[in-house]
């Protein structure tokens, strides 16, 4: 097939712009802080990811928590319901469609047509919400993609922790019975614990604990935020559009939802390496020095 006249041309100016931002990675740990977070941001491609993120988390993650919420005991899809109302603030309309997605009808009957080679397929699709987030931390600290025979068992472990994490969101947002202060504490801390270890699971330990502490307090923070905006403008949302357009209406608000989430996401991983490799606290940190020569 013929090349069309200006594609050799456009091909050329994109492989000269990528061969410079990876040229400039070697020398953006003495630039100004700006400067470097700026060239980081390009180089994470922030809303590209952060979309891919949202779109594949509502397509497979999250259909894997109602597809196991025909395995799990009653108990346990209480605590997921419970814990869906109290990040999200649901009420009413929305409340009542979670909640009958999380208890269907004919659980039993559901249990046996769907089978343990079902869940095991859906669970293995959902990982692909471990893969490009893995992609998204490789990217920021500017290392190579791990080899999937060596990732695989990361994915499913990040997944299987992301699902328990968010069961117990709702004992862990109210403080454990003890008020909404001592669980936003509770919530901040564990947050931060649990985006510090998925970037060192899902780098495959190739950066220290220490460098990847900011990356971590900063999505946690930001997820505390948003985990507090949310009550606001989930509700009223949801409950706007379900009422408009019927269950369609939820798709059309989550997916919005997730995408802001994972914009916050992408941003504070990003800008944690920025953070971890700036001068005093890189050496404080025992921050690696990117070779961008190693980068994809």
């Amino acid at each position: 097939m013929a090349q069309q006249p200006g594609q050799p041309r456009r091909t050329d100016w994109i492989r000269g712009r990528t061969a410079w931002l990876k040229g400039r990675t070697a020398t953006l740990r003495d630039a100004p802080f700006p400067r470097r977070l700026a060239a980081q941001l390009i180089h994470i491609h922030v809303l590209d990811t952060a979309t891919r993120l949202a779109a594949q988390t509502f397509l497979t993650a999250i259909p894997v928590l109602f597809v196991l919420a025909a395995f799990m005991p009653r108990v346990v899809r209480n605590s997921v319901s419970d814990s869906l109302r109290t990040v999200l603030g649901l009420q009413g309309a929305s409340l009542d469609e979670i909640t009958g997605a999380l208890n269907p009808s004919g659980a039993e009957s559901t249990t046996d047509t769907f089978g343990g080679v079902g869940i095991l397929v859906t669970l293995l699709a959902a990982t692909t919400c471990s893969r490009i987030l893995q992609r998204l931390c490789e990217r920021s600290w500017h290392l190579p993609h791990l080899a999937g025979r060596l990732a695989a068992w990361r994915w499913l472990a990040w997944l299987l922790m992301w699902l328990t994490a968010l069961i117990l969101q709702g004992q862990i947002r109210s403080g454990l019975g003890t008020g909404a202060a001592i669980g936003a504490v509770l919530y901040l801390i564990t947050a931060t614990l649990l985006w510090w270890w998925t970037q060192h699971l899902l780098l495959g330990g190739r950066i220290p604990w220490p460098p990847l502490l900011p990356g971590a307090v900063l999505t946690a923070a930001a997820l505390t935020v948003l985990a507090w905006a949310s009550r606001l403008y989930v509700p009223r949302s949801l409950n706007r559009s379900i009422t408009q357009f019927g269950p369609l209406g939820l798709v059309f608000t989550l997916l919005s939802w997730l995408i802001v989430v994972f914009t916050a996401v992408t941003l504070c991983i990003g800008i944690g390496y920025v953070v971890a490799s700036q001068g005093r606290l890189a050496r404080l940190l025992g921050t690696p020095t990117p070779n961008p020569e190693d980068e994809d």
